[in-house]
């Protein structure tokens, strides 16, 4: 400060030596006076990003007010550039062939391009199915993309979409630029985006349904990808519409799940007819399923109303911590009515509250009416189709669309269980469909072991997967149907890792990829078991029985389960309601087991 003071007097000495007015003087004297109050002088320079240098303090940058330095890897990437801007590195990369490095490996998911390394040196393309529907057309064209660009096949998805593989970054900008032309998108297929809107898949033609509800799904599909603002939330974001219908989309596994439901004559003023209740927070691999949150909304409402319940958690969701950064989590801190409070300030129509109590039951759901032949309320049919473990060969594919075609309304749906529906068959074209789908060698028939056996991708596709859950649940089938025949559903799900994308702990069986040590001291596949899960109206999560079991072994064990389950059942006993009767120790009792030593 002395050197400041010095400078300042010898300034003012200059001023009354320079020939300056006295009122001149006067001012000059109360500008310096006030500099040297302030104890320090001004720089009135600028930096790069034009913000003035001298200003006491600069405030904390953030991203919906966590600082920069405190965001996850994953956040910070987000905040350096947006997932959807690059698409130019797309391109540059297709020109030299080149995979995506650093920060733009999480980007390219924002296009539905996964990097899969280091279980295969490739690209995954998810691709974006609203309510699970597409026409023949589109589906041949998806055959196309597996036979031109990727390994001569496809996989059916846990969220009623399609996914194609061993694909090279040459050809990736030309994929995304044909599924557009199909009027397709992988658009927000990946990373911490509103994932694949699933609906009923015999929506519009269910005789048992309240409502259409793909109307709503593809507005919802749509509503999501034009606002650009509903792109980067602090983790994925599920979304769901249940018809009210016979056939399960797991809606109570999902983030935001709207059920159909009747609302009759009441005492609170509602409008007897068709809504949606909405139900909130899904997460099984979290072990959670979603609760009603107490609201009744119109069809129309659902759109706004899941928007604005994003725009809320985008807002204030954890972007520091990627186990807590779901729904479930901002719920948990807040609970539902703070949730619906914040919810309701940004829409410009009340939340209308109305008891659960108030409507009409859910009807039950018919387990494995995905498979088979069906009748229509329009009297036509719709055919099931089992595809293994969703896996479909371009030639299948092609096929299925020449039925759907030559019998059908030109359509397909596919299913969050990994099989496809051809709706619109008539009577007397349901022999000929049947023989065309055995000649493309799949089948239709609810087979009550195989039909319900869902799969991951497994470690053959993807680097958490501690299991090649596709071919070991293929020889599980294999094996279970050479011994013995069910007369009651039961599904069993193969996941490889905790992320439990085939979700195991909704299956009747359920496993979970991990690796065991065996004598050597050498690692092999594995599966912790789980048993007694189910979603709807028979809603649990399974319980672990079973630690690091063998590969090898799991297949032997499963038989033993189902032998005591046909053995010891009560009359009419379903395998959920039979594994749930017993405690975890009587389960294992139940089965001569021994365990391999590790």
């Amino acid at each position: 400060m002395g050197a400041e003071l010095e400078s300042a007097t010898k300034a003012m000495v200059d001023f009354n030596n320079s020939g300056f007015s006295a009122e001149q003087t006067s001012y000059l004297s109360g500008f310096v006076s006030g500099i040297l109050q302030a104890n320090e002088l001004p720089f009135l320079g600028q930096d790069a990003q034009a913000r003035f240098t001298h200003e006491p303090s600069q405030a904390v940058e953030t991203v919906h007010g966590t600082p920069i330095e405190d965001l996850c890897r994953e956040e910070q990437i987000k905040h350096e550039k947006h997932g959807l801007d690059c698409y130019d590195t797309i391109c540059a990369n297709a020109e030299t062939n080149t995979f995506p490095v650093d920060g733009d490996i999480f980007r390219y998911k924002f296009h539905g391009l996964f990097f899969v390394t280091p279980a295969q040196e490739s690209l995954m393309l998810r691709c974006r199915v609203a309510g699970g529907a597409l026409s023949t057309h589109q589906f041949r064209g998806l055959a196309e993309i597996a036979a031109d660009w990727g390994p001569g096949h496809a996989d059916l998805t846990t969220r009623a979409n399609l996914q194609i593989r061993e694909i090279m970054p040459k050809d990736a900008a030309s994929i995304l630029m044909k599924l557009a032309d199909l009027g397709l998108t992988s658009q927000g297929a990946g990373a911490d985006n509103v994932r694949n809107i699933t609906a009923t898949p015999t929506t519009g033609f269910d005789p048992t349904e309240l409502l259409d509800v793909l109307p709503y799904a593809r507005a919802m599909h749509y509503a999501i990808l034009k606002n650009r603002d509903l792109f980067g939330l602090p983790r994925k974001f599920n979304i769901s519409y249940d018809s009210g219908g016979a056939i399960s989309t797991c809606t109570d596994t999902n983030d935001i799940g709207f059920y159909a439901v009747k609302v009759l004559e009441n005492e609170h003023g509602v409008t007897p007819g068709i809504y949606f209740r909405m139900q909130l927070c899904g997460i099984t691999g979290h072990k959670q399923f979603a609760t009603d949150c107490g609201l009744l909304l119109t069809p129309a409402e659902t759109i706004p109303v899941a928007a604005a319940l994003m725009r809320v958690f985008i807002e204030h969701g954890d972007r520091t911590n990627r186990k807590k950064a779901r729904l479930k989590y901002l719920v948990d801190d807040w609970g539902i009515p703070k949730m619906l409070g914040e919810t309701a300030k940004k829409l410009a129509f009340p939340l209308r509250h109305f008891p659960l109590t108030a409507c009409e039951p859910s009807r039950p759901k018919s387990k494995h009416g995905h498979l088979g032949i069906h009748q229509q309320y329009d009297g036509k049919h719709y055919i099931g189709v089992l595809t293994p473990v969703g896996r479909m060969s371009v030639s299948q594919m092609h096929a299925l669309a020449d039925i759907a075609d030559e019998f059908g309304r030109g359509e397909i749906r596919l299913t969050v269980w990994q099989n496809l529906i051809i709706p619109g068959i008539t009577e007397g074209n349901l022999q000929a469909a049947i023989t065309a789908i055995q000649a493309a060698g799949l089948d239709h028939r609810n087979n009550s072991l195989t039909g319900g056996l869902i799969a991951c991708t497994g470690s053959q596709g993807c680097k958490f997967a501690a299991a090649d859950t596709k071919a070991q649940a293929i020889l599980l089938g294999s094996h279970l149907s050479s011994k013995m025949i069910l007369d009651q559903a039961v599904n069993i799900h193969l996941t490889g890792c905790q992320n439990s994308c085939a979700q195991h702990y909704i299956g009747d069986i359920g496993m979970m990829g991990t690796r065991v040590k065996i004598e050597d001291g050498s690692t092999v596949d594995g599966y912790n078991i789980v048993l007694g899960g189910g979603v709807d109206d028979t809603q649990a999560l399974a319980r672990e029985i079973w630690k690091s079991v063998r590969a090898d072994e799991m297949p032997a064990l499963i038989e033993q389960i189902l032998v005591a389950y046909l053995r010891d059942r009560r009359e009419g006993e379903s395998f959920i309601q039979f594994a749930n009767r017993h405690s975890p120790e009587e389960l294992k009792s139940l089965c001569n087991f021994d365990q391999a030593a590790a």
